[in-house]
């Protein structure tokens, strides 16, 4: 599975990367170490392929009776058989841009997390699916009345229209990943990242990623805690 995942660089490197500006601006855009689910990041959709916009990472099918329980992973073999993911693989794609991400390994002293990224940190897409959830009129009204007249809402936290929600396809591991785990995030070659958004049938580009030019490296233990994101989880852990 991938549960986290790097982008180490600045806004203007990542817009040049993919061709596409931030919605808005991109204002409190920084390099990221700790990218977790439930967290709203940088995601380039199908729909407006020159716009980079967040969205929530955690999967809320169109269809949902609610918001919770959002999937951050979807298998590449089964995306056009499963009910959650098949709409969504047929009509709404989207690239995630990273430059690494997280494994965790079972060792004699507990589970220790790598990296894995290119040997030089290049920034690629894996890819993605997206959806948009609106709440019915009924549950909308119900959250309302719950908070009176005392409602404040946070800027741009999507309570008042649909929310947007995306998952990481996975697929088998190549030979580097294999060692870690047994899935790993599809990463598209960059000549196929715009097929991957508009083929009728992108399915031959779910493929593992070869592990030529990659690297997997232990990091601190710290990735494990989602509210720590700073430069120091990516340097290299001394194991001995």
């Amino acid at each position: 599975m991938c549960g986290r995942y790097t982008l180490m660089v600045e806004r203007e490197v990542l817009e040049e990367r993919f061709d596409a500006r931030f919605a808005g601006g991109g204002d409190g855009f920084e390099p990221r170490y700790n990218m977790a689910p439930g967290q709203r990041l940088p995601v380039i959709a199908n729909d407006d392929p020159e716009t980079v916009r967040r969205l929530e990472w955690g999967l809320v099918p169109s269809w949902a009776d609610d918001d919770s329980g959002g999937l951050i992973n979807a298998r590449a073999e089964t995306l056009d058989e499963k009910p959650t993911f098949r709409e969504a693989y047929e009509r709404r794609r989207c690239l995630v841009p990273a430059d690494g991400f997280y494994e965790w390994v079972e060792t004699d002293d507990g589970k220790r997390p790598y990296r894995v990224s290119f040997e030089d940190d290049r920034v690629f897409a894996l890819a993605g699916l997206w959806e948009r959830w609106e709440p019915d009129e009924e549950t909308t009204q119900a959250g309302l009345e719950a908070f009176g007249g005392g409602l404040e809402e946070s800027e741009d936290d999507g309570s008042d229209g649909p929310l947007e929600t995306f998952t990481i396809v996975t697929t088998e591991p190549n030979d580097l990943v294999a060692d870690l785990h047994h899935r790993m995030a599809v990463i598209l070659e960059p000549g196929s990242e715009r097929e991957w958004l508009t083929a009728d049938d992108p399915g031959e580009l779910l493929e593992p990623h070869p592990s030529d030019g990659m690297r997997a490296y232990p990091v601190s233990r710290a990735v494990n805690d989602p509210s720590v994101d700073e430069p120091s989880l990516v340097e290299p852990l001394e194991t001995g």
